[in-house]
């Protein structure tokens, strides 16, 4: 049988892997792993995100082993030089056929199409599998035939349309007869600007992900509608690091949820349904960066906001980015991302927009600032979150709305337990007043005082805003 080559990306498993799937079943397989780390570092990834994606790849040539499915690794810097790369592959190895899981923003896609134009024209076989979302990006549409710009209807059509076989988990190969070809080693990164966190923080790998999804299940999942919010509290999954690699699926993911709930995804146990929520918001923003590709090329979805006037002020900014704002919740949800590589969802949207609301600067600044920094970085979902937060994206927050950090701190962490985690000079004072520290113990405390007033604040964004009708 003529052996095919499976090229590994962003999908680090070899169970429930359409591509390999595939491949397996009409020969042997050789995987191959191209290293883009020019190309990853352009596009804002960090340490963190570069050290998980090495120590995953790492684990997937182990679980590849098993199978006896060699694991070769190219450096290629930049994704101009992929199609050579394969092809090279291609040829040496006498492949007959190429096979790939999509990946969305604008760069992944024009990579993607000169390898297979590159493949066709070397009279090789390319085949891609819309393997990250149930519904590839074009065939969930408005009844006007547009992609959809809204969140709401968008998951009620998902729900309305999905059938069995798009749940349906794929094969998991068996083990082939060996190959003859050596796995390539698998090199160290090279000095990066920053140091990653404690790799123990993240176990990789997809074992290490399934522990995750059955822990949450097990223990946390029908509790994360009435705790996700609370940062306090473990109330989330703790699984968005590996779906952004792709070391679990989605369709593992929603089939563990049948199972807990009564084989229902829309209705029955409260959690859980709000957690299938979730993951449709990631399916939606990858929908996103197809059917608009703009916001791939820093542009905002709506596009009278282009015009509005961001305040050019790095002092401001780097408060922000070293948690130094005077607002507790705030600098308490930088700190824990500068120091973990991840910060919890509600957070993320607290300070995005006290840095695109209170402090009127560009949102593209702090959605390059969290990709360097999240160790679960992902294009489409980061964009999406962050063009929600300043007003300017699909299904956006109303311009008028403008989180009040103080109100938001009081509301989710109440006794102020995670403010006194992440910023242990406030730890001794009282739980009510550590979401706004008196001003006449700041310097006692060694805390500065707030940056911005929020009323004020609040006043100059709405009316940035309501200058641009």
């Amino acid at each position: 049988m003529a052996r095919q080559l499976v090229w590994f990306r962003s999908d680090l498993r070899i169970h429930d892997n359409s591509a390999l799937a595939a491949a397996a079943a009409k020969g042997p397989v050789v995987a191959v792993f191209l290293r883009s780390i020019k190309q990853w570092q352009a596009h804002d990834h960090g340490a963190n995100k570069l050290d998980f994606y090495a120590r995953g790849v790492s684990a997937l040539k182990e679980a590849l082993e098993g199978l006896n499915i060699p694991l070769l690794h190219r450096d290629i810097g930049t994704f101009d030089n992929a199609p050579q790369a394969l092809l090279e592959i291609a040829r040496e190895q006498g492949i007959s056929a190429l096979h790939v899981n999509y990946e969305y923003p604008l760069d992944e896609q024009r990579r993607d199409q000169a390898v297979f134009d590159a493949f066709h024209q070397a009279d090789i076989a390319a085949n891609g599998y819309h393997d990250a979302v149930a519904f590839a990006p074009g065939t969930l549409l408005t009844g006007k035939g547009d992609y959809y710009g809204v969140f709401t209807p968008f998951a009620k059509a998902w729900h309305k349309n999905v059938q069995p076989e798009q749940l349906t988990l794929r094969d998991t190969p068996s083990p082939q007869s060996p190959l003859n070809i050596d796995s390539d080693p698998l090199p160290a990164l090279p000095e990066l600007d920053d140091t990653p966190v404690d790799g123990r923080q993240w176990p990789a790998g997809e074992n290490a992900a399934a522990d995750h999804l059955e822990r949450f299940l097990r223990f946390r999942g029908r509790y994360y509608s009435d705790q996700r919010n609370f940062p306090a509290v473990r109330g989330t999954s703790g699984l968005s690091p590996y779906l952004a690699l792709g070391m679990i699926s989605y369709r593992q993911c929603l089939q563990a949820v049948m199972s807990e709930n009564g084989g229902h995804l829309a209705d029955g146990d409260a959690g859980l349904i709000t957690w299938v929520n979730e993951l449709i918001w990631r399916e939606f923003y990858q929908h996103v960066a197809v059917g608009f590709p703009k916001v791939c090329r820093h542009q905002p979805f709506q596009d009278h906001t282009r015009a509005l006037a961001w305040r050019d002020d790095d002092e401001s900014f780097h408060a922000w980015c070293e948690g130094r704002t005077g607002y507790p919740l705030v600098d308490a949800a930088m700190r824990q991302l500068v120091t973990t590589g991840w910060m919890h969802n509600r957070l993320r949207m607290v300070t995005a927009m006290f840095l695109s609301k209170h402090l009127l600067i560009d949102w593209r600044r702090g959605e390059a600032f969290f990709m360097r920094h999240l160790i679960d970085g992902e294009f489409c979902a980061n964009n999406g979150g962050w063009q929600w937060a300043a007003s300017t994206g699909t299904d956006a927050a109303p311009y008028f709305r403008i989180f009040n950090p103080t109100t938001q701190s009081t509301r989710f962490d109440p006794a102020g337990d995670f403010i006194a985690h992440w910023l242990p000079e406030l730890a001794e004072l009282p739980a009510k007043a550590r979401h706004a520290p008196p001003r006449d113990l700041l310097t006692q405390l060694d805390y500065p005082a707030p940056i911005v007033e929020h009323k004020a604040a609040r006043q100059r964004a709405l009316e940035a805003f309501k200058a641009l009708k």
